[in-house]
């Protein structure tokens, strides 16, 4: 017995509410160090405030991972998870920008709330995001992972595009941009009003729409047995017998998402500083400078723009990754990729004018898209589906992981190598995704005709 092949709006339904979670996503991507530096946190720290965020996506991932492998309800195996974690989500948006309504401005009990409500949306994120992963496996054959995986995305992208923008949007059609002291801008707080009220809704529709195999059909299409099912998981055991293909990947993830996590909270930072002159000491509690206060909120609204593009750029490469996958191979693609994204971290040094920097966005959107596509293909193929859920889990780690080291060290290295000066934080991430190009050669992939170098057989 073997899966049924689905239609293109049948994959298309089963991902679309990864356009929504994309979206919630882009806006903490893009606003979350703007809201903490406007709710009064140390823009060379905040690398330790967004350590809540892979903190709690070392946690989540792997447990709901684990339980969706067991559950079966009426809507299905993830969709339970992909919804609950939608809702807190939501809630999370609405609340995370307000945190001044509920506490005195200025005040560090206002910059805990807006913290901690951070570490939740983050958290919901991977509630939802985590399932989806291990859903486009469960319902596609191996012919269709490669669209499945790109049609995510795709959708991703799509979503991350409209977010991203989104305060700028606001601003131009009247929205102001501009916050009193210890305050967040309207424009930012209406955006996540709406992120959160559309990744609702587009979650809705994924769960709605998805009808996934029912246990006995399910188990028979991957030979699950008995025995498999009620056999005890040990976590420790699953980590050191994970396939080697995991193993080999996790270095490739490590040389990708310690470069991402440095753009999402340092841009602001390095945007402000290199092309709208904010200087090193900016505070946003203290500072009164109308011109600089004003410099500091339209670099915001670039860093929006700027993940806005590279979210495009990521949305259409989506769409030719599969043709190029299939001229060539997997590997080759995504070495290419992450080497474009090297080179467009590198560039955002050497440019001095803002929209000059939306070059550098092209190829941090090229290495983005096969980030988010092409570990997954590869691994997928590789992976025990009873285990699926389980082990999509575990891989999260390779990316949350990165992340934390990435926070743990991103503040210490901008103040002392750099002298607080955020643009070689990027240039920083540029190398080491580079190395992340090189790395994809030692990568087995089943679906290659090209040897890896290992000393494995």
């Amino acid at each position: 017995m073997k899966k049924r092949k689905l239609n293109f709006w049948q994959i298309w339904n089963l991902s679309f509410g990864f356009l929504g979670v994309q979206f919630g996503f882009a806006l903490q991507n893009a606003n979350a160090s703007r809201i903490l530096t406007s709710l009064g946190a140390d823009p060379h720290n905040l690398s330790f405030f967004w350590l809540v965020a892979p903190i709690m996506g070392l946690i989540v991932q792997p447990v709901v991972g684990a339980a969706s492998d067991k559950t079966w309800t009426r809507i299905g195996r993830r969709s339970p998870y992909i919804l609950v974690g939608a809702i807190v989500s939501m809630i999370a948006m609405f609340l995370m920008p307000n945190a001044p309504l509920f506490l005195k401005a200025g005040s560090a009990g206002v910059l805990a709330f807006g913290v901690i409500m951070l570490a939740l949306m983050d958290g919901s994120f991977n509630v939802t995001f985590q399932p989806f992963r291990a859903l486009v496996a469960d319902m596609t054959p191996d012919s269709q992972r490669n669209l499945g995986y790109s049609i995510q995305s795709f959708l991703i992208n799509v979503g991350a595009v409209i977010g991203s923008a989104l305060p700028f949007i606001l601003t131009w059609i009247g929205v102001a941009n501009e916050a009193e002291a210890g305050k967040v801008a309207p424009s930012v707080i209406w955006s996540f009003y709406i992120g959160g009220s559309l990744l609702l809704i587009s979650v809705l529709v994924t769960v709605f729409k998805t009808k996934e195999y029912p246990p006995k059909e399910f188990e028979e299409i991957n030979g699950i047995t008995q025995e498999d099912k009620s056999k005890k998981e040990n976590f420790f055991k699953l980590v050191l017998n994970m396939p080697k293909t995991m193993k080999q990947l996790a270095i490739v993830q490590l040389f990708s998402w310690f470069p991402l996590f440095l753009l999402w909270v340092y841009s602001t930072t390095a945007i402000s500083q290199h092309y709208f002159g904010v200087p090193i000491d900016f505070d946003a509690n203290t500072t009164t400078d109308p011109t600089v206060r004003r410099a500091f909120d339209d670099a915001g609204n670039w860093v929006g723009i700027c993940f806005a593009l590279y979210s495009l750029v990521a949305a259409i490469y989506s769409v030719i990754m599969p043709k190029l996958m299939d001229l060539t191979n997997r590997k080759f693609i995504f070495s290419l990729s992450l080497f474009l994204g090297g080179i467009g971290f590198i560039s955002t040094f050497f440019f001095s004018n803002q929209y000059m920097l939306l070059i550098s966005m092209v190829g941090i959107g090229i290495a983005w898209a096969a980030i988010l596509a092409i570990p997954y293909a590869i691994l997928s193929g590789s992976l025990p589906a009873k285990r699926m859920g389980i082990y999509m889990g575990l891989f999260n780690l390779t990316v949350v992981i990165p992340q934390i080291i990435s926070g743990v060290f991103g503040g210490p290295i901008l103040r002392s190598f750099f002298g607080g000066e955020g643009i070689y934080i990027l240039v920083l991430a540029g190398a080491i995704m580079m190395l992340g190009a090189i790395s994809v050669r030692f990568v087995n992939d089943q679906n290659d005709n090209t040897e890896p170098i290992t000393d494995e057989d």
